[in-house]
């Protein structure tokens, strides 16, 4: 299954939040993809992924916009 979260317009923590929730319900197969503008959450996400021991990639796909994909198993 593939999850996307648009937080382009939401301010850090929001995004973090609303992540946690997504990556509940994410199973070893899953693809979460989330879209962020905000700079706090654009540091504080790979941070908790991390954290968490989860698998992702990021890239600048528009000028100030983030995009990273998320798996919880190493592709």
């Amino acid at each position: 299954m593939k999850f996307q979260y648009d937080a382009r317009r939401e301010k850090c923590p929001l995004p973090l939040v609303k992540l946690r929730l997504l990556l509940k319900k994410m199973q070893d197969d899953d693809l979460c993809v989330i879209q962020l503008a905000d700079r706090g959450s654009i540091e504080d996400i790979p941070k908790l992924l991390v954290k968490l021991g989860y698998y992702y990639s990021s890239a600048v796909i528009e000028q100030n916009v983030v995009e990273i994909s998320i798996t919880k198993t190493k592709n």
